[in-house]
C-alpha cells in the first residue's frame, strides 16, 4: 500500500491527499507533526527519507518520493485513470502554469519555515509576519484572478470541467489564506472554483479537519 508523511496543516501535503483521492487510490497516511518538540520533520528517522526535512513524502513498495508535484506527476504516470492532466501538450502546460504559479510563486514564501525564519531570526513581529503573508497571497492570486477569469479555458474548475492539477493547488492556498484571515473578495473567480472542489468527496476527505491528525 502507499503511505503518504503528511501534516494536516501542510499546503503541498494537502495536494498529495487531494490527488490519491481523486485517483481512488488507498493509502496509509502517517502524520509528521511540524510543530511538536520542535517539529518531528528535524527527526533522524524522518531526515533519513527527506533531507529538505519537508512533508509530504510518499513510499511507494522501495521507492520513496519527495515535492508535492513530482509526487502527483508520479501517480498521474503510474496511475493514469482518472487524468489530472489534459492529453494535449499544449492543454497540460496550462494546467502545470496554474499549478506551479501557486506551488513556486505564492506557497514558499508564507509556508511554516519562512514564516518561523521571520518571526524567530529576524525578529519580525506577528502584525509584520502577517503583512508579509498577506502580500505574497494578495500578489499571486490577483495575478490567478485575471489568468483564470480571461483564459477561456475554465469551467466549473481551473481547466475545463473536471478537476486537475491545479485544482489540486488552488485548494489548498486558499485554505492557507483564509487561515491567514486573507480578505478574498476580490477572486470571485477563484472563490468559485474553490466551491466547487470543495463540494466533492476527494477534497472533502483530504481537508485538514478531516485528517487523523486534526487538532
Amino acid at each position: 500500500m502507499l503511505r503518504l508523511y503528511t501534516y494536516f496543516r501542510s499546503s503541498a501535503a494537502y495536494r498529495v491527499r487531494i490527488a490519491l483521492n481523486l485517483k481512488g487510490l488507498a493509502y496509509e497516511a502517517i502524520p509528521v507533526h511540524l510543530l511538536l518538540s520542535g517539529g518531528e520533520q528535524h527527526g533522524a528517522a524522518f531526515v533519513d527519507q527527506n533531507p529538505a526535512h519537508l512533508v509530504p513524502v510518499l513510499e511507494d513498495a522501495t521507492l520513496v518520493l519527495t515535492q508535492s508535484l513530482a509526487i502527483i506527476e508520479y501517480l498521474e504516470e503510474t496511475y493514469p485513470t482518472p487524468a489530472l492532466l489534459p492529453g494535449r501538450a499544449a492543454e497540460r502546460a496550462k494546467v502545470r502554469a496554474v499549478a506551479l504559479a501557486i506551488a513556486c510563486d505564492v506557497h514558499p514564501l508564507n509556508n511554516l519555515r519562512v514564516m518561523q525564519y521571520l518571526g524567530g531570526n529576524l525578529g519580525a513581529s506577528e502584525e509584520a509576519r502577517s503583512a508579509w503573508s498577506h502580500h505574497w497571497i494578495e500578489l499571486g492570486f490577483s495575478a490567478l484572478e485575471r489568468h483564470l477569469a480571461e483564459s477561456g479555458s475554465g469551467g466549473s474548475f481551473c481547466y475545463g470541467d473536471t478537476p486537475t492539477l491545479a485544482d489540486c493547488c488552488l485548494v489548498p492556498q486558499v485554505f492557507n489564506a483564509r487561515r491567514a484571515k486573507c480578505v478574498l473578495d476580490g477572486y470571485p473567480t477563484l472563490m468559485r472554483i474553490y466551491e466547487n472542489c470543495i463540494r466533492l468527496p476527494a477534497f472533502e476527505r483530504a481537508a485538514p479537519g478531516a485528517q487523523p491528525d486534526a487538532e
